[in-house]
């Protein structure tokens, strides 16, 4: 029952619709700004407990878009990102009750020169948020009906990179019930080229996929060999056949670190047992060297 419910929670969050805008001024980006090619040889964290006295507050970003009349918006301003581009946080909802406790914070990126990838991006944010706070209220409804049960849901972003040319934000949700369970989201601009990377964009093509699941499974049995306490789900006696790991998805999590590293990331659950957190495996670059369709970011 709690595997069915961890997995419907995640392909609720990671089903949301992303604009169509996105796929476009990717594609359309990366062909105006063209590549050199690359020579071949070259958690979650603990929370509080829930607050017994009551307090509801309820912001909403509302540049543009319809939103409920009673919601305050609310803005909050994070260091500048680079030259131009920054960072705001929209506190989007926060409830507090005995049993029911939410945090819900909007990343929002301006001073992209790109005003269709900033407002592609934007509006993401805004639709994921909105959608997690509905769902909540409409859970929090249904259990107070029937006077049981307590939920919470944590939602924030953290920037991974900050620097002259790379900016990767992590945006997480933690979704608290019987068990608790992270979904974690990455975005890692080209600030220089006004462009959003994807993993498959790094790459000359899908051999990316085996090569770097190669290194991800080599590093998963050194980490088990050398330290009793990691877990993950390998191809071994103990691991039950559909849960074992065998290679990443084409358009898995990852960010660019802030010293040119790829960095491959996993949800809660999804390669380990949940006290595991959400794992992180830094990829060598030499691994990587023969594939990179360029050696502009990952160094």
């Amino acid at each position: 029952m709690k595997e069915k419910k961890i997995k419907q929670l995640k392909n609720e969050y990671m089903n949301i619709p992303i604009p169509e805008e996105l796929d476009f001024v990717v594609r359309k980006a990366l062909k105006e700004s063209g590549v050199k090619s690359m020579k071949k040889n070259n958690g979650f964290k603990s929370l509080a407990t829930i607050a017994a006295s009551i307090l509801v507050a309820v912001g909403i970003f509302t540049a543009g878009i319809n939103t409920n009349p009673a919601f305050a918006q609310t803005l909050s301003k994070v260091p500048v990102v680079g030259s131009l581009v920054k960072v705001l946080t929209f506190r989007e909802y926060t409830v507090k009750e005995e049993k029911f406790d939410a945090e819900i914070k909007v990343p929002v990126v301006q001073g992209l020169e790109n005003k269709a990838l900033e407002n592609s991006l934007n509006e993401k944010y805004l639709n994921e948020n909105k959608k997690l706070y509905e769902q909540f209220m409409a859970e929090m409804k249904q259990l107070k009906e029937i006077k049981s049960g307590n939920i919470g849901v944590y939602s924030g972003y953290e920037v991974k990179t900050d620097n002259e040319k790379i900016l990767s934000v992590c945006r997480y949700v933690t979704e608290i019930a019987a068990d608790s369970f992270t979904v974690n989201k990455y975005d890692t601009i080209d600030k220089k080229k006004q462009i959003l990377l994807t993993l498959p964009s790094l790459f000359k093509d899908d051999t990316y996929i085996d090569v770097i699941s190669e290194n991800i499974i080599k590093q998963m049995k050194e980490q088990v060999k050398t330290d009793e306490g990691k877990v993950y789900w390998l191809d071994d006696d103990e691991t039950m056949p559909a849960d074992i790991f065998k290679k990443i998805d084409k358009n898995q999590n990852f960010y660019i670190s802030k010293d040119g590293k790829l960095v491959i990331s996993f949800d809660q659950f999804e390669v380990a047992p949940g006290y595991m957190g959400t794992p992180e495996f830094v990829i060598p670059t030499d691994v990587l060297s023969g594939i990179l369709l360029s050696n502009e970011y990952i160094k």
